[in-house]
């Protein structure tokens, strides 16, 4: 059977699928949320002309000659407006974020007055419109301030409080349940057998389906029986995505498959031409995406960032775009086979901005201890040829 190749797999796995439904959230609540429509300003920021510095409002005809000596007739703090006019020879005390007294064209800094009574003496010249934020500097009423499809980051939820928005559309966030499938697999806390391993792939699936933008939803661990992995996939059936990891290979205990067309779910692929992950399954029931992970640990967390983050991130309304970079080879890879390799690798970026690329010597898909250290991933084509210390390959950077 020829095996799916992975750009194929991952466009299987996009077809079709749209953004999720909006829900209205508080600003408080919104952060890393995906904003669902483009929101315009409703007014100018700042909505009056406003002073940048501590200092004194005049008008700079009257300073042209230096040094001048003007009358302070007021002062004005940010939060109130001077109720007057500057005229010829007068002068405001007046502090940042304040409004510019009418009559005012200009704003000159404290360092370069000094106040005697009622007198300020100005020592340096300042043209018009110096130190002065005009209305609507930052943005007008009527623009586009923040985008549809963008991640709402800090600076964009500031954003949002400057334009008066308390509440925001965003995406709906997609609910990912999470299945871990075997007889070998104890809950982390539990006391396993000499014959039993940890379940740790489905807490580091939660928490890079949390990370991704999703709503994880664990559904524990069940054993290798056809009857109760139908049942617990039942229980799936309200997800967006159901994940399950393990049991959808070809061995006799690999049971998932069974499961899932017992249930009437057909299989759109179940191996790939991948390393590691030649043992991932697609497949759809109505709405949902289901994707058979493998269950050796660095295999199912890369599966998982190949194929379910761009998922999660198309539910969202977000692009699904890679983005490579190039490397210098610091060890030598022999010649590839017909799987897409993707091979864990240590990155350095020298001081010019060039990366070189380390891969560790083993490469075996139960090995978390060079995943965790790993940086990135030297990527290798189907075939590639063997590549020598020095050789340019691409790499893609560990962002999980």
């Amino acid at each position: 059977m020829a095996l799916l190749p992975v750009a194929e797999a991952r466009a299987l796995i996009l077809a079709e699928v749209e953004p999720l439904s909006r829900e209205t959230v508080a600003l408080a609540e919104a952060h890393g949320r995906v904003l669902a429509e483009d929101l315009e300003a409703s007014r100018d920021q700042p909505p009056f002309a406003a002073s940048a510095m501590d200092g004194y409002a005049v008008r700079a005809q009257d300073i042209a000659t230096l040094p001048a000596s003007l009358k302070i007739i007021g002062k004005v703090p940010a939060g109130r407006r001077f109720q007057g006019a500057v005229g010829p020879g007068e002068a405001v005390r007046i502090f940042t974020g304040a409004p510019v007294p009418e009559g005012a064209d200009t704003i000159v800094i404290q360092e370069n007055a000094a106040e005697a009574g009622d007198v300020v003496t100005v020592t340096a010249d300042t043209p018009p419109g110096k130190n002065i934020r005009h209305a609507g500097l930052d943005f007008r009423r009527g623009a586009v301030v923040l985008l549809a499809a963008s991640v709402l980051s800090p600076r964009a939820i500031g954003l949002a409080a400057a334009m008066n928005l308390p509440r925001l559309p965003v995406r709906r966030r997609p609910v990912v349940a999470i299945l871990a499938t075997g007889d070998e697999l104890v809950a982390v806390g539990d006391r396993p057998r000499d014959d039993q391993v940890m379940s740790s792939n489905s807490h580091a699936l939660a928490a890079m389906v949390r990370q991704f933008g999703g709503v994880p939803e664990n559904l524990g661990i069940v054993g290798d029986e056809v009857a109760a992995t139908e049942r617990a996939i039942a229980k799936a059936a309200g997800a967006d995505i159901l994940v399950t990891i393990g049991g959808a290979s070809v061995g006799e205990h690999d049971l998932v498959r069974s499961a899932l067309e017992q249930r009437g779910i057909g299989i759109a692929f179940w191996q790939i031409a991948m390393r590691p992950g030649k043992p991932l399954m697609f497949a759809r029931s109505g709405g949902q995406r289901i994707i058979g992970l493998p269950g050796n640990p660095v295999s199912a967390l890369l599966c998982a960032r190949i194929f379910l983050k761009p998922l999660i991130e198309r539910l969202l309304g977000l692009a699904t775009e890679e983005t490579l970079v190039k490397a210098r080879l610091e060890t030598a890879l022999p010649a590839n086979d017909q799987r897409e390799d993707y091979m864990r690798a240590t990155l350095k970026r020298a001081s010019d901005g060039t990366m070189t690329a380390a891969a560790f010597p083993r490469q075996d898909s139960s090995m978390q201890v060079t995943l965790h250290a790993a940086q990135g991933l030297i990527v290798r084509a189907p075939f590639a040829p063997a590549a020598a210390p020095g050789d340019i390959v691409e790499v893609m950077e560990i962002d999980f």
